[in-house]
């Protein structure tokens, strides 16, 4: 059995109109809300073994808050998920070393809500910022996570009240 959260990265900035998109940082409300859901998360008890990111500075600072709540998890960057469409989240995750069980992939929109709505019955209308969307997935080797059956576990963000 394998556990996958799909996160969004946290509210980023808009000051900086000369910035490439993928140098923007997060907000203050990102700065905000990246460690708050990081000790939301953590307090699942989920034991996180990799923490997967875009390379992308928003998507990578809001890995880092993660990275605190869980000091055992290895933290790699994944290039591909910046701009990823569902197929390059599944190409990314059937790519995960077997030795890792609980994984966390922080990515972008579109594509993330699209990824994870390609993934259970369960459906959203938007990941938002700092969202959480976590499945258990049915498999021993995460070649086959397109073909493992998948259970929607969770859903949670910022502006969510049920904790």
């Amino acid at each position: 059995m394998k556990e996958l959260l799909v996160i969004r990265h946290a509210k980023s900035s808009w000051d900086s109109p000369f910035l490439e998109d993928s140098e923007r940082p997060l907000n203050a409300r990102g700065l905000r809300d990246a460690p708050m859901m990081a000790e939301r998360i953590a307090h699942r008890n989920i034991a996180l073994d990799l923490l997967l990111t875009s390379d992308a500075k928003r998507a990578y600072a809001t890995c880092m808050f993660f990275a605190k709540e869980f000091p055992n998890a290895k933290v790699e960057i994944e290039s591909n998920l910046y701009e990823a469409l569902p197929k390059d989240f599944y190409e990314v995750i059937e790519d995960i070393d077997n030795r890792y069980t609980s994984v966390a992939v922080f990515s972008h929109n579109s594509g993330i809500t699209d990824f994870v709505n390609e993934l259970t019955n369960v459906h959203v209308d938007v990941v938002p910022t700092c969202g959480v969307f976590a499945v258990k997935i049915d498999v021993d080797d995460w070649k086959n996570f397109r073909k493992g059956k998948k259970a929607f576990w969770f859903f949670d963000y910022p502006k969510n009240l049920i904790k």
